[in-house]
């Protein structure tokens, strides 16, 4: 176990505004919504962000960079969008048909992936590339509304044509946007991982600095308005957990107010939001909201 990162629990509070949060390409990109109404914030989608923020090398990568002294060769994006794996197994040489760990941890490889090191990997699965860690000290769950959503879809127009013969471009019911839903996303830091993937506290700095930009910062036209409302943060005092991960975040998670929690809100005013834990579990964690610190 690496002693250095701590283990954590966290809770994402996020509110979404006449936007799509994570559109389901086996639904024509509709968002995503489970049968009973609730909608879906896939963890691939959330972590999609925090790489593209990486990868793009941009304003906030660049500040980050800067404050908390990192060297740009050393953070770079595994999954990427442009990724070829043949090409990642050759930067693996030799290594990767006679799995050594210790010579793995002291690779180029591990080195350069900020997100293979956080994360894990899927790439090196092949043969007998068993050794290889596919499971990363960084985990976010399922993202789940706490009321049920409701869905607008609407055609979009262009003025000029995109069709031979016709004046004006439609996309019929492309809009889909959710009105309004607040989600939570648990996460958690598992320092158990992190002598086999090579991650390092800088790593963890990295991620919770970057979590309050996550959507500000990737702003798309269906996506305008999706807030972090609150990006809880807790960090254990033992080393193995100082509490069950479940009670921190039942703790924190908002509450539907009025006689129907199943009927989907229209403001943030319709929830029962929590600012803090109760005594018993704020004494066992470090408590933060990472929202506070930009």
């Amino acid at each position: 176990m690496n002693n250095s990162i701590k283990r954590s629990t966290g809770l994402l509070v996020i509110e979404v505004v006449n936007s799509n949060p994570n559109g389901d390409p086996d639904r024509e990109s509709d968002p995503r919504q489970r049968p009973n109404g609730l909608g879906e914030i896939s963890p691939v989608s959330f972590k999609r962000k925090l790489r593209d923020l990486v990868e793009d090398e941009g304003n906030v990568f660049n500040a980050v960079c800067e404050k908390l002294g990192l060297t740009k060769e050393n953070y770079k994006i595994l999954e990427s969008r442009s990724r070829v794996r043949g090409t990642v197994i050759a930067e693996m040489g030799d290594n990767i048909k006679d799995f050594d760990q210790e010579k793995f941890l002291k690779s180029p490889f591990v080195k350069r992936y900020w997100d293979g090191r956080l994360f894990g990997n899927t790439f090196l699965e092949e043969g007998g590339n068993k050794g290889y860690i596919k499971t990363g000290v960084a985990q976010f769950a399922m993202g789940l509304s706490v009321a049920p959503i409701l869905i607008q879809r609407h055609t979009n127009t262009n003025k000029a044509g995109v069709e031979e013969g016709k004046t004006q471009g439609m996309a019929p019911l492309a809009y889909r946007v959710v009105e309004h839903g607040v989600y939570c996303m648990p996460f958690y830091i598992n320092p158990s991982h992190a002598h086999k993937s090579g991650c390092t506290q800088k790593d963890v700095d990295l991620l919770t600095v970057l979590i309050p930009y996550a959507y500000d910062h990737t702003r798309s036209a269906i996506r305008p308005d999706v807030r972090i409302r609150h990006a809880w943060y807790m960090e254990h005092q033992d080393p193995l957990g100082s509490c069950a991960d479940w009670k921190l975040i039942d703790a924190l998670t908002p509450k539907r107010n009025g006689n129907d929690p199943m009927q989907p809100s229209t403001s943030w005013s319709d929830y029962e939001i929590p600012d803090t834990l109760p005594t018993d579990l704020k004494k066992k964690v470090s408590f933060d909201d990472l929202m506070e610190n930009i």
